[in-house]
């Protein structure tokens, strides 16, 4: 979205010699509710009309929108925002998983915010021309940015509310980072938000926690919907499950993106990965791994060697699978986490007695090889580990600019 200064065109305008929209309309050769749209602030307008508009006028686009209005506190110099263009801002961007997946879907991001130092350094060293935000959300306002962004995305940590009885609203949940992140919609009112979480926010607090966020989105005015997405089914070569939540406006319509024909498998993922460091294991650990066969876990080993290994958790419920956790070449990577040699979630190569390299753990969350993490290992771990695989945050861009572009179609073909 944009601003025209409508004074500036009708500088032009006399420049020109043109008294009337009427007569620019006809230069222009489109209609006068077209050229109403064009000088609208409500909507995007077509691009080639725009430019066409900006010719005849002999004026620039810089001379006729305003940029004053779109420039937040920390935001990019001289922004100016192509009529096309979808724009986003994204909230606790960590590494940029989700911001890079966008770029690759065609959406420009306006800004990145995160805490994190080490991720601020990651999404500034990859993208120099990103406006990263490095600060507390709660300092950041977003008032400058209100109907200028199409979209906001980000995964907000999930964090239980005090109920005390009561409905809870908006206000209600004030001190938590959902809290800032519905705070940014309503100063933005954007035509569409997309949030990523854990699965386990479906049961959180016996599912009162998303009942409450659900029901907050909706009291800021838009229709909501979410689904669990397991990334194998879309062409990512690991089992992870999120749910993303789908927030629009009245008219906007959404769908999710179809699953992949084929299951990428660890071959498929690691096929001429680059060298890179990575953790390794004690002496003592590796004796036990290499005991275990690829897909296998610490069911394989003897079973006095598993009651060693195991202690206490021997005699535990639950499956367990992925302690002592080898992973197989011909099947999605399990889950990753960020570290990937802890006992609880084991993540060891299926031919080495290792766990994965930060350069195999960017692959199998489809980072491109060129994309540098910053910090120590173990930051590095934790940053890819905590990301929306880039693969699986393109599809779901396509499929935000879909709705999007089809929205601005029947509000365009309504106007005309």
């Amino acid at each position: 979205m944009y601003t025209i200064n409508k004074a500036k065109v009708k500088e032009a305008m006399d420049a020109a010699g043109i008294k009337t929209q009427t007569q620019l309309a006809q230069k222009i050769g489109i209609t006068k509710n077209q050229l109403s749209l064009i000088l609208s602030t409500k909507y995007t307008p077509l691009k080639t009309k725009f430019e066409e508009m900006c010719k005849v006028l002999e004026a620039s686009p810089e001379y006729i929108i305003d940029f004053d209005n779109h420039l937040g506190k920390n935001s990019e110099p001289n922004l100016f925002i192509k009529p096309s263009e979808i724009t986003a801002i994204e909230l606790f961007a960590g590494a940029g998983g989700l911001a890079l997946g966008l770029e690759q879907a065609g959406i420009r991001t306006l800004a990145h915010v995160e805490f994190n130092k080490y991720c601020c350094e990651t999404l500034k060293t990859n993208r120099p021309k990103w406006n990263v935000i490095c600060d507390d959300i709660a300092n950041v306002s977003f008032k400058s940015y209100e109907n200028m962004v199409d979209i906001v995305t980000g995964g907000f940590p999930c964090q239980a509310f005090s109920y005390a009885g009561k409905k809870l609203g908006f206000e209600d949940t004030r001190g938590t980072l959902f809290y800032q992140f519905a705070r940014c919609i309503k100063e933005t009112n954007p035509l569409m938000f997309m949030a990523e979480n854990v699965r386990g926010l479906i049961s959180h607090d016996e599912g009162r926690t998303l009942k409450t966020i659900l029901s907050v989105f909706t009291e800021i005015g838009y229709d909501v919907q979410y689904k669990v997405l397991n990334s194998m089914e879309y062409g990512i070569p690991q089992k992870r499950e999120r749910i993303v939540i789908i927030g629009v406006r009245d008219g906007v319509e959404f769908s999710y993106p179809q699953k992949a024909r084929t299951i990428k498998t660890l071959r498929d993922a690691l096929l001429n990965v680059p060298p890179s460091e990575g953790q390794s294991y004690s002496p003592a650990k590796k004796a036990v791994l290499d005991l275990v066969p690829p897909g296998c876990c610490w069911r394989s080993l003897p079973l006095e060697i598993q009651k060693s290994y195991m202690g206490k958790s021997f005699d535990s419920g639950g499956g367990r699978t992925g302690m002592a956790r080898r992973i197989s070449w011909d099947e999605p990577c399990l889950t990753l986490t960020c570290s990937p040699s802890q006992k609880q979630t084991e993540r060891c190569h299926p031919s080495e007695t290792r766990p994965f390299t930060v350069r195999e753990y960017a692959r199998i969350q489809t980072f491109p090889d060129d994309w540098s993490f910053c910090g120590g290992i173990g930051e590095k771990y934790k940053q890819i580990g905590n990301a929306v695989p880039v693969k699986l945050a393109k599809q779901l861009g396509r499929e935000l600019i879909r709705a999007i572009k089809q929205y601005r179609e029947t509000n365009i073909t309504k106007a005309l």
